[in-house]
């Protein structure tokens, strides 16, 4: 509990205000229960033994006076520790995202999505009690029951001391029971991001799951997980409910120790019947806040677990180091030797490239050749394992990510739609300018369509584009990837959603800005390769041959293998 309250420490500073304010709301809380269990006393010795009626009309304006600040200092303590808890956990969820999205590829290709959005909401969720509620329960609890054990002491010591030897006696088995609680929390955090990731997978592939008629099959699949989940809540459940009745039954024991001592005081005239039952109600009042103590104390294992699997997250880093230096302008790229090994697999292996602007290159070869690898490592998605990327004969490491990826722009056979109107899309990223939206949407062979619309550019896209055609999607990644006016532009099989006619006016448009980019072809279909100045021949990573088309259906036997003798 030390170590979490500590990784939040820093946060805390800057509510310095609110937490004053807290504080002075949780004295009134301790001091106002205090005098409510006082004034037992007097209520009972002054006005019922001794008719004392000048009492009897300020002790109820006092009891209401005490109860109205209980009140409105639980309210002003809720309030505001609330506040500071909503507001850390608000940084935090903003901070975790921006530490996640700058980890390289390989983070998000070993953690399911569905993983990475339940440590997002779920477990961010859970340190939400523990930074605000849960610790302003704690530290009111504990001042409210010192000020009604202060009253217990001071109305009998003899008393307390029989009682307060025994309450202590209960930390040991709520200790265990927290510990418990502790892993099975994160065992139940576990089952919860398990759930969440079968969900996601659910509904990101349901038009397979309905074609394939695997309804039931997923229905069952997330039943397991379910179940599974259930079991884990239910010994979460058995385990945290049993803190009470531990409590209560040191209470009694407690309790009835008083009763014995006390009451044998009270008939040999050694205490007053006012003073036992003012003794009697500090110590019940007293109990319910260190019960409550120990519940959140229990409770708080569940955020510490939750923090861990959040800090576990925030303790990764990249492996792609972002350079110093800014590019402005990118004319060639070169990749002398290049290997690239994803754990014991090598996707490349002494690869060497020449690309210059003003050249269509083109990458073929069958599936898992090591074309898209290639382009990975001009975005520095990943490093080269062994050899060099070089940019403008300089290493591409030396320059900042940003001034990278601000100069390239791919697009890919999968195409990426954002929940956002038509004109966010193909500017996203950049600064935005309508003109050249339309412009890029026109070199797309699709602005026609898009003023079509009733909204315009304006009109908003469904979640991956399900409101337009996949060809109609495919040509707004197009029109994004032209906004950028980049030096160097990816097409990884781009246009083979298209119909033949938007294919031609996309062909023709690349073949217009390859004049002043560097252009990056990645291709299956030999019509994807007519219009390439040189093609780069991939097989298991390595480069067979390389040449023009006619000089592949000449002299490459794995050419005329893929595509025959044309050329």
């Amino acid at each position: 509990m030390i170590n979490f309250l500590k990784s939040y420490l820093h946060e805390y500073k800057n509510y310095k205000p609110q937490i004053a304010l807290a504080l002075v709301a949780m004295i009134m809380v301790a001091g106002a229960s205090a005098s409510i269990a006082y004034m037992i006393k007097p209520l009972l010795d002054e006005i019922f033994v001794q008719k004392n009626s000048e009492l009897l009309y300020i002790l109820p304006a006092i009891v209401i006076l005490a109860f109205f600040a209980k009140g409105a200092g639980s309210y002003i303590q809720s309030y505001f520790m609330s506040y500071i808890g909503q507001d850390i956990v608000r940084k935090t969820r903003d901070r975790l995202l921006d530490h996640i999205l700058h980890l390289d590829l390989t983070f998000f290709h070993s953690h399911h999505s569905g993983e990475l959005l339940s440590r997002m909401t779920n477990d961010v969720a859970r340190i939400q009690g523990a930074v605000s509620t849960s610790i302003a329960t704690i530290t009111r609890e504990t001042m409210t029951a010192i000020a009604l054990i202060s009253i217990v002491i001071y109305q009998s010591p003899t008393l307390a001391f029989f009682t307060l030897i025994v309450l202590p006696a209960s930390y040991y088995p709520v200790m265990i029971l927290s510990k418990k609680l502790k892993k099975i929390s994160h065992k139940a955090q576990e089952k919860n991001s398990d759930l969440t990731s079968k969900l996601n997978e659910i509904f990101a592939n349901i038009e397979v799951i309905k074609a394939s008629n695997g309804q039931n099959i997923e229905s069952k699949k997330f039943s397991d997980f379910n179940q599974s989940f259930f079991d884990i809540n239910m010994k979460s459940v058995k385990t945290s409910e049993m803190v009470v009745p531990v409590m209560e039954l040191f209470a009694s024991i407690s309790a009835a120790a008083v009763i014995l001592i006390g009451g044998a005081q009270v008939i040999s005239g050694e205490m007053s019947v006012g003073s036992f039952f003012s003794f009697m109600t500090a110590l019940f009042m007293a109990v319910d806040p260190i019960r409550r103590v120990s519940v959140t104390y229990s409770q708080f294992q569940d955020a510490i677990a939750a923090n861990e699997r959040i800090h576990s997250i925030f303790d990764l880093l990249a492996d792609v180091k972002s350079g110093d230096k800014t590019i402005s302008n990118i004319s060639n790229i070169n990749l002398n030797n290049v290997a690239l090994k994803f754990n014991d697999t090598n996707a490349l292996c002494g690869v060497n490239i020449n690309l210059q602007k003003g050249v269509i290159t083109a990458f073929a070869g069958s599936s898992g050749g090591g074309k898209s690898s290639v382009a990975n490592l001009i975005l520095r998605f990943f490093d080269a394992t062994d050899g060099e990327v070089l940019l403008n004969n300089e290493n591409i490491k030396n320059f900042s990510l940003k001034s990278i990826r601000g100069k390239i722009s791919i697009v890919t056979q999968r195409v990426y739609i954002f929940n956002d109107t038509i004109a966010q899309n193909v500017s996203y990223g950049s600064d935005f300018d309508e003109e050249k939206i339309k412009l890029a949407l026109q070199k797309a062979n699709i602005l026609d369509f898009v003023l079509s619309l009733p909204q315009g550019l304006q009109t908003v896209l469904n979640e991956s584009g399900t409101n337009l055609s996949g060809g109609q999607k495919q040509r707004i990644a197009i029109a994004r990837a032209l906004y950028k006016n980049p030096d160097v532009l990816i097409f990884d099989e781009a246009t083979s959603a298209l119909d033949n006619e938007s294919e031609e006016a996309i062909t023709k448009t690349i073949k217009e800005i390859s004049k002043e980019a560097v252009t990056i072809i990645i291709a299956h279909r030999y019509k994807s390769l007519e219009i390439a100045d040189e093609i780069y021949l991939f097989k298991n990573g390595q480069i067979e041959c390389n040449g023009t088309k006619e000089e592949l259906a000449k002299n490459c036997e794995y050419f005329k293998k893929l595509y025959g003798n044309k050329g």
